[in-house]
């Protein structure tokens, strides 16, 4: 019989998910394929309807789909407005709403189209090599403006030999003599620079705007006579070895002359003119070498040049910038103990809260996410709640109003876990710490539930009370799943998430995770004989030297980790930033402190059953990591197993049948080693 067949079975078997009469109407593995959610909406500029990108799972594909939707204001007109099985991104409105551009591979691949919004036509108005992205209007709607990649010129360093006609030769040689030379997602790459084009908004030849071996990035802003556009790059020599380093620029439409805008050490990203042509708005981040560093919004008078950060009293991200239409006020979303906000910046610093509930983006783990837009006094976001991903929310003259209800079909008869808020002390010192757990379906207070830790990734991210398709299949299997946001974590200021600098992973969030199970034993519904712990990227690191730290947990599983920093900045593709970023110096240079972050150097401690969990084309954590893992735990006869992901970068639950695998083999872990 084929291994691989008896290891399904033996998933199987020991599965959670044998259907039973209780269970039936718990959320299942398999409704991951009839989850719908919101991304992206737009708002036309007379305020009344909302374009938006309706995303689903297709189970014949194994890929997440994406389609093009609209809905009036009041929740009328709900309607596609290019829908198949294709998919449809970006959506941009016409600054006379009579038509939507937007990038689809319904053509075969990913080109610029056109719909007009009276008569539901479509057409395909470029003829591009590669993706385009950052899709921006002209004000005078003559012109789209866009950014792809271009490649540059590769030279071999030999002169290559001819081989007769009708020989067999072994592939050519892959020379690299770049130093961003792979990422993660796209493995080995060719050297290629990102530029900015123009297509004509009735279709035709793109044209390149800029040029040299520099990235130019949106987002993309016009000058109010359509002459000029704004984008953030740096144009240095050293660009490959230094990061959070860009300034603005512009550039002429007509004459592609470039003007720098801003000078300054750091980040200016992201420019957004103000409707009055006199300001603009950017992010601004100080470059230094910390592992966290909070961006800003920043305002430039464009006559005086002089800039000046309005939000100085906010600590944390500001993030999606947009205009008021009297140019007096910015718009923005601001993450906050676990919770994405929609609030309004005057120019003097004055704040309010227009909404909150924004999320709901990110199905499999819930992390921060969602987006909003605004026109004409309408804010339509990405509304999110613990017990369903995105759907369209809109805010108009203060009052909020939820326009969809994309998953009432499938949740609507589910019965899911409840999310919790526990705040509590760190053991370590006393930090208050915020976390959530989710008690299963049918919860009894008065029993008690074994328990799985799940630890989030980045560090410097946040989990917060948002769907979660991974942690709900985990709480309809019968376990209580606790997640904290422990030092670190972002939304809770730069004070908070630079606890960690230079301790990734510690002992110290080590305390922040253990003290957060010691509080839900004391509330009597854990069993401390049943304690699992997981986690992924980031969690996959502090799971790994958690259990060099501890035996307390029955089992552990660790997805995509980092075990040896001694090895892992110098293979994969974050080396620059993360070794200037979030260590003293190079590895070589300080090998006492890379050793005493690694969880390999605590290995000789454990005695904890661990599974691994990684993509086989993971660049950012690569699989070489999970390797010396679990031969390490092999040469030392602790129970282990290691699941490599074929085909598969570090988002190993990018494609849902991934997602649900992850989950079956941890709940399959974690079944071996419950104590009955």
């Amino acid at each position: 019989m084929n291994k691989s067949f008896i290891f399904i079975a033996l998933i199987l078997l020991i599965s959670p998910w044998a259907e039973t009469k209780e269970n039936t109407n718990y959320f299942d593995p398999m409704d991951l394929f009839d989850l719908e959610w919101a991304s992206d909406p737009q708002v036309s500029s007379d305020g009344e309807t909302i374009a938006y990108v309706r995303k689903s799972n297709d189970i014949m594909n194994d890929r997440v789909r994406s389609n093009l939707w609209r809905i009036s204001n009041d929740g009328s007109n709900h309607r596609p407005l290019h829908s198949g099985f294709k998919n449809s991104y970006s959506p941009r409105w016409s600054p006379d709403n009579e038509r939507i551009a937007f990038i689809s591979n319904n053509s075969g691949s990913n080109q610029i189209h056109m719909l007009w919004v009276d008569t539901g036509e479509t057409a395909v108005i470029s003829q591009l090599q590669e993706s385009p992205s950052s899709l921006s209007w002209s004000p005078d709607g003559k012109w789209l403006a866009f950014t792809m990649e271009v490649k540059a010129e590769s030279k071999s360093l030999i002169v290559e030999r001819d081989k007769p006609d009708g020989a067999s030769w072994a592939k050519k040689p892959i020379t690299v003599t770049t130093t961003r030379y792979q990422y993660d997602g796209r493995g080995i790459v060719e050297p290629s620079y990102r530029h900015l084009f123009l297509v004509p908004a009735e279709g035709g030849s793109a044209r390149q705007l800029t040029n040299g071996d520099y990235n130019h990035y949106g987002s993309l802003s016009w000058s109010n006579d359509s002459e000029e556009l704004f984008f953030s790059a740096y144009r240095s020599g050293d660009w490959e070895l230094v990061s959070n380093e860009a300034d603005i620029y512009s550039v002429s439409v007509s004459t592609n002359e470039l003007k720098q805008i801003t000078k300054q050490s750091g980040e200016e990203r992201s420019p957004v003119m103000s409707p009055n042509g006199e300001m603009i708005a950017f992010y601004i981040k100080e470059r230094r070498p910390l592992a966290y560093t909070p961006s800003r919004i920043a305002v430039m008078d464009l006559k005086s040049k002089k800039i000046k950060i309005i939000s100085k009293d906010l600590d944390d991200d500001a993030d999606n910038l947009i205009w008021s239409e009297d140019s007096k006020s910015i718009y923005f979303a601001f993450d906050n103990r676990g919770e994405r906000t929609i609030k309004q910046i005057f120019l003097n610093g004055d704040l309010n809260e227009i909404a909150s509930n924004v999320g709901g983006t990110t199905i499999g783990r819930p992390y921060i996410s969602g987006g909003f837009h605004v026109s004409n006094g309408t804010v339509a976001y990405t509304y999110g709640r613990s017990d369903s991903p995105a759907d369209i929310g809109v805010v108009i003259k203060g009052k909020t109003k939820v326009l969809t209800q994309l998953n009432e079909d499938i949740l609507g008869y589910r019965k899911l876990g409840k999310v919790n808020e526990i705040i509590y002390k760190s053991s370590f010192d006393d930090e208050e710490i915020q976390g959530w757990y989710i008690t299963p379906p049918n919860f009894d207070p008065a029993k008690k539930y074994p328990l799985i830790l799940e630890i989030h990734g980045g560090p410097h991210l946040a989990y917060g009370p948002h769907f979660s398709a991974e942690l709900q299949i985990m709480a309809a299997a019968g376990y209580i799943v606790f997640y904290d946001n422990y030092r670190g974590s972002s939304s809770y200021g730069e004070d908070f998430a630079l606890l960690l600098q230079y301790k990734y992973s510690s002992s110290e969030d080590f305390a922040d995770h253990m003290s957060g199970i010691d509080a839900l034993l004391d509330k009597g519904i854990v069993d401390e004989n049943n304690l699992f712990i997981a986690g992924g990227s980031a969690g996959g690191i502090a799971t790994a030297y958690a259990i060099g730290l501890t035996n307390r947990f029955n089992a552990a599983v660790s997805a995509k980790p980092v075990i040896n920093w001694l090895s892992k900045p110098l293979t994969a593709d974050s080396m620059v930033g993360q070794i200037y970023h979030q260590f003293p110096g190079p590895p070589w240079e300080h090998l006492e402190h890379y050793w005493e972050r690694s969880p390999l150097s605590l290995v000789g401690n454990v005695t904890t059953p661990t599974m691994l969990i990684t993509g086989e084309e993971d660049r950012r954590t690569p699989i070489s990591e999970t390797e010396q893992f679990y031969q390490a735990l092999r040469l030392r006869g602790i129970d282990s197993a290691m699941i490599r992901i074929p085909d598969t970068s570090h988002g190993i639950a990018s494609r849902p049948s991934n997602l649900i695998t992850k989950v079956d083999h941890i709940l399959a872990w974690f079944e071996k080693y419950k104590n009955n």
